[in-house]
């Protein structure tokens, strides 16, 4: 009998796209769901040092809830390296100049911090409204809260 650990590598991953609507979800709940998908962690193969995840489309990003007063008591920290160049934003305030930047903030947290979080958060893939500019990969609608 002999048994073997398979590891994934470069070649014997099998990469697919999903779409995901993320009208009337919560933030935090989505997040950890798309994390958890870009990173591989559903797949039977899964290995933690490769890329093994699949490619996400994250569509109406506009949309997207918060529980509680999160909308003005949270706050997203920038800072630009000089004295004096912080900037603090509300989900709000972040919301009107660019949607996509709430989702994208939250599951780049859930990533790891190291190279393959770096390359990883690369799968991913952001829009506002219904369109999106992946048609030809032919991504599949996946509902989120039956997943």
């Amino acid at each position: 009998m002999d048994l073997k650990t398979i590891s994934a590598n470069k070649a014997t991953v099998s990469k697919s796209w999903i779409l995901v609507d993320a009208s009337d979800q919560i933030l935090g709940r989505l997040a950890s769901k798309v994390a958890k998908i870009i990173r591989g962690k559903y797949k039977t193969n899964f290995t933690p040092h490769v890329d093994c995840g699949d490619n996400v489309v994250v569509i109406n990003a506009e949309k997207i809830q918060l529980t509680g007063s999160k909308w003005d008591n949270k706050k997203y920290f920038k800072h630009t390296g000089y004295p004096g160049g912080q900037y603090i934003q509300t989900p709000s305030q972040l919301l009107a100049k660019d949607s996509t930047r709430i989702i994208t903030n939250a599951v780049k947290g859930m990533l790891p911090k190291n190279k393959l979080g770096r390359k990883i958060i690369k799968n991913l893939y952001v829009f506002s409204g219904n369109e999106h500019n992946k048609d030809a990969q032919k991504p599949k609608l996946i509902d989120l809260k039956k997943f």
